[in-house]
């Protein structure tokens, strides 16, 4: 059964869930979200980045490294989804005076 089930059960039973329980529903429901997104990413430049009869090879090279760095993130994603700890943005520092 698939996190997105388990949750829809825990909302709609009326049990109330244990925060350890909630805690590690919602982790998975973030791995299984981050998972379906980069799957669906990954299909779509899969068809973007192939050969076509007209490319040279150094056409079809570059192609292949930005395939490859595309993927890259793609998988970072992955990784940062399936992370148990939550992924932090630097704050953002406003060094202007407001006097």
């Amino acid at each position: 059964m698939s996190a997105y089930s388990r949750a829809y059960r825990a909302l709609t039973s009326g049990r109330t869930l244990r925060p350890d329980e909630a805690a590690q529903l919602l982790a998975q429901l973030r791995k299984e979200l981050g998972e379906d997104i980069a799957k669906t990413v990954a299909a779509e430049l899969d068809g973007q980045f192939r050969r076509a009869a007209a490319d040279t090879d150094a056409e079809f090279r570059r192609k292949r490294r930005k395939y490859g760095a595309a993927m890259r993130t793609v998988n970072r994603f992955r990784e940062l989804a399936a992370s148990p700890f939550r992924a932090t943005i630097p704050p953002q520092s406003n060094n202007r005076s407001t006097s």
